[in-house]
């Protein structure tokens, strides 16, 4: 999320020449990880929620902050006078329209509306975090629009009718290809229950015997001991889990399918990025995202958690290796409507018409 945020500031701050401000509440007087644009002005209300949850005493101490965050993001807003003010969807977002300064008010949610409901394995936890995602429906309707990333999460927010789709981009189109030739199939994320690499393991070894000349390579952060445990247990072969790497562009191009076995997503940047690359993608049609980016031309939508069916579709994909290196094609095509240009001309056409209403 920071990094996309950057980006589009940056885009707004150098190409569209608008005058940005960020407002954070965590800082610390710490710089930014991600590079920003010179242009761009920072405002940090120092509320320290990130403190403040160390404490056994945190939900008494959220009530106080957050009446702090309001009174001084207040403050902030009426001596800037802001044409639009946009929230991330933190602790913001309900009194952001309680706050009368003139501006536009906009949240953007970078999740599917039961992301988190989704995650938790607690069927209590599950219902709790519906209950909440419910609650919040109250104070969407007050903004002057709700962005979220896919037409499928849309739907599952129902009737708000301030609510648009706008998707993330990629932050560049490559410029070169991968030549299909490598008999590579890779995966990205965390080793993470999110993810599915549970799945995608098991897939593996109903492929493995009928593609012997094939490779599985896994690309991600977190503890993977869980996955390697599967690896030996399954008795899979030719399987690499690898740690996160900074090129992951080299990896794409010595790869030819992209598989993602994901429970859940918000709006899954490495399709798109696989995609940019030639890569032929085949992934599970889970909540959100994959049916927005994935057509039948270059790709294969599998009914979500039928590893079976995933297994299937990547044995007639590497049995057809014409259909793979045109798929490659449409795919890499395809991929540019997800540009940063694309992108955000759709926010720039938002803020145009926000401006004139």
């Amino acid at each position: 999320m920071e990094n996309i945020l950057l980006q589009k500031a940056n885009y707004l701050a150098e190409e569209s020449g608008v005058d940005v401000t960020i407002i954070t509440t965590d800082q610390q007087r710490r710089g930014c990880f991600f590079p920003i644009s010179p242009k761009i002005h920072l405002i940090d209300l120092d509320i320290n929620y990130c403190d403040a949850k160390r404490s056994k005493f945190w939900h008494l101490k959220k009530l106080y902050l957050h009446k702090l965050h309001k009174k001084r993001l207040t403050q902030v807003l009426h001596k800037e006078r802001f044409d639009i003010c946009i929230s991330l969807m933190d602790f913001d977002f309900k009194f952001l329209p309680d706050i009368k300064d003139g501006s536009k008010k906009v949240a953007e949610y970078h999740f599917s509306r039961y992301a988190k409901a989704l995650s938790a394995t607690n069927p209590v936890k599950r219902y709790l975090q519906r209950l909440r995602t419910y609650s919040w429906i109250s104070s969407l309707k007050k903004l002057d629009r709700f962005i979220v990333l896919t037409t499928r999460d849309k739907e599952q927010w129902g009737d708000l009718k301030n609510m648009e789709v706008i998707p993330n981009f990629i932050s560049q189109y490559p410029t070169t290809a991968s030549d299909l030739n490598h008999k590579r199939i890779i995966s990205v994320g965390r080793y993470s229950y999110q993810k599915g690499f549970d799945m995608l393991l098991k897939a593996w070894s109903m492929v493995q015997d009928k593609l012997s000349d094939w490779e599985l390579v896994i690309f991600g952060g977190g503890d993977k001991t869980v996955y390697e445990d599967m690896v030996n247990s399954l008795n899979l072969d030719r399987v690499t889990l690898n740690p996160p790497t900074a090129d992951i562009g080299k990896e794409y191009l010595e790869s030819s399918m992209y598989v993602m076995s994901s429970r859940f997503e918000g709006l899954p940047l490495v399709l798109q990025e696989a995609m940019s690359y030639g890569l032929l993608v085949i992934s599970f049609d889970c909540p959100c995202g994959p049916s927005d980016i994935i057509k039948p031309e270059f790709g294969v939508l599998v009914e979500n958690g039928d590893v079976e069916q995933l297994a299937a579709s990547i044995i007639q994909a590497a049995s057809a290796p014409d259909w793979l290196k045109s798929a490659g094609v449409i795919a890499r095509s395809n991929s540019l409507r997800f540009l940063k240009p694309e992108i955000m001309s759709k926010w720039e056409s938002l803020f145009s018409d926000l401006m004139q209403n």
